[in-house]
């Protein structure tokens, strides 16, 4: 856009402004402050948007128009942040793929998108190697000063001004595969303003300095980056996460801001070193995505300074519930109130919306919501409910109910719930248990099939450093705490727990896994 039409305020009470343009205003206010930081680079906002500029000029040259998509995958780089918001700027729709995903899984996602064109790192580039020749759109690379690299598809023209709208899509983001087929989650430009403005509550805007070590292809990631730039502070970019990297950088940068998954804090808080590292300009600690033990959070509470705050919700939106851990100590067995402006509700298997106390599938509804899944109008469907008003909803799939307080407590996703001879098992509730144990340092329990009830659970095990106890050992102190049909058919010895990139368990896998090992359980 020309500069007659970028905004001359940072006014967060407008209707909506666009995360491009933002940064555009960004360069204007503070032109010489940092915007992104890796290793021993520094990237500007002047430098940023000048470059967001040769990036949207290219896509253009190239004939690439609003509502056009590409694709990234690679892992979390300065050049990666760039294209990415580059595209935004020239009204380009960004597909951001997982480089962990199997080459035939990320064919499948490029068909679903249909780019126009595929950046790629020297991991990517290779991991897809032997399937280049199906690759459905031109590629370009986003680490080599090559021809077929960044630096010589930059264009030095002055991109023709794009005005945004806000139902234009932002972003497609492919779910993380604990369901099987990953599905394109179409977010659009409001969305994203939406979290911005509810983020600048928690103080990005006010020169902040975030620390990113998760994965720009995941959502989690995108609600903390997408703020921290658009609100004029500080990204401070891992390609990986490394739990001492993680501490020296926060040490070294004096970082106020983080988003983190529970197994990050794990890693973290179970680390001799920790309390050696000066955290104290942290001002806020984010969490979201799985579970987080009431446990962990009170740890992290005692021994990290700032805020602590577990935001619960979906890459589809709808709703979302925040814990102040620090404000509500009470309350870390829940994943908090709904955040304002957001309607949290109840349902039953009929549709059919809940009192307080009862348990059931949670749905919500919230100014940031998911387009719908890019050419899958039936699981859209699927994934809508509507109350009797035809206020519209987006289901999560997770099961919880709400206390008398207001405070959602969440029990299980509802494909994982066991059904054990006519009994509803949620999993967490035996996990929960089995945590006590001083030699289980990680565990998933899953329902496989039974001859005798139909499901069953089992327990995967990772054992502390240094234990050695029996499999049999430990089903018998779990056996003998709890009911008859809560009981443990087995209990199975890991080394580590199958997660995805942003550390959900993958039950499906360990299901999968026992079944082809054991078959039916009697």
């Amino acid at each position: 856009m020309d500069l007659s039409e970028r905004p001359d305020s940072l006014d967060l009470d407008r209707a909506f402004a666009a995360v491009p343009d933002l940064i555009a205003h960004c360069a204007i206010e503070r032109p010489d402050h940092p915007a992104l930081v890796q290793d021993e680079r520094r990237l500007s906002y002047a430098e940023l948007d000048a470059l967001m500029d040769r990036v949207a000029a290219a896509l253009q040259r190239d004939g690439m128009h609003p509502g056009d998509v590409l694709a990234i995958c690679a892992y979390n780089s300065i050049e990666y942040a760039v294209v990415f918001l580059g595209a935004l700027r020239a009204g380009v729709a960004v597909a951001p793929l997982a480089p962990s995903a199997s080459a035939e899984s990320l064919l499948t996602m490029l068909a679903d998108a249909a780019p126009r064109v595929l950046f790629l790192d020297t991991h990517a580039a290779q991991h897809l190697a032997p399937v280049e020749a199906r690759l459905p759109c031109p590629t370009l690379r986003l680490d080599q000063a090559t021809r077929h690299g960044l630096s010589a598809w930059l264009s030095d023209a002055a991109p023709a001004p794009v005005a945004i709208q806000p139902g234009w899509a932002f972003n497609i983001i492919y779910s993380s595969g604990t369901t099987g087929e990953p599905k394109g989650i179409v977010q659009s430009h409001a969305m994203r303003w939406a979290h911005v403005r509810r983020s600048a509550a928690y103080g990005y805007g006010d020169n902040a300095t975030t620390l990113i070590s998760t994965p720009l292809y995941s959502n989690t990631t995108l609600v903390a980056f997408l703020p921290t730039l658009a609100l004029g502070s500080t990204v401070v970019l891992m390609s990986k996460f490394d739990a001492g990297e993680y501490l020296r950088l926060a040490q070294q940068h004096a970082v106020t801001h983080t988003m983190l998954v529970p197994v990050q804090y794990q890693r973290l808080m179970a680390r001799d070193d920790f309390e050696q590292y000066d955290l104290s300009r942290f001002r806020y600690k984010m969490c979201t995505s799985a579970p987080f033990s009431a446990a962990l959070k009170a740890d992290v509470l005692a021994r990290w300074p700032g805020g602590l705050v577990d935001t619960y919700g979906m890459t589809e939106g709808g709703g979302t519930c925040i814990l102040a851990g620090h404000e509500y100590p009470d309350k870390l067995h829940t994943v908090g109130r709904p955040a304002e402006g957001h309607d949290i509700r109840v349902i039953d298997d009929e549709g059919h919306e809940l009192p307080v106390g009862s348990i059931g599938e949670i749905v919500g509804h919230s100014p940031a919501m998911m387009t719908g899944y890019l050419n899958k109008p039936e699981k859209t469907a699927e994934a809508e409910w509507f109350d009797p008003s035809g206020k519209r909803f987006i289901r999560t799939g997770d099961v919880g109910r709400f206390d008398a307080d207001g405070f959602l407590t969440l029990l299980d996703r509802k494909k994982d719930m066991i059904i054990s001879g006519g009994f509803n098992l949620y999993p967490s509730d035996l996990e929960v248990i089995l945590r006590e144990h001083p030699a289980i340092a990680d565990v998933a329990v899953v329902g496989v099939p039974s001859t005798r009830w139909g499901e069953t659970p089992v327990a995967f095990v990772v054992l502390s450093e240094n234990q050695t106890e029996a499999p049999e050992t430990l089903q018998d102190w779990f056996n003998s705490r709890v009911g008859k049909t809560q009981r443990l058919a087995r209990l199975v010895l890991t080394d580590e727990l199958p997660r995805s990139a942003i550390g959900k368990v993958l039950k499906r896998e360990l299901r999968d896994r026992f079944t082809s090992e054991h078959g039916t359980v009697d």
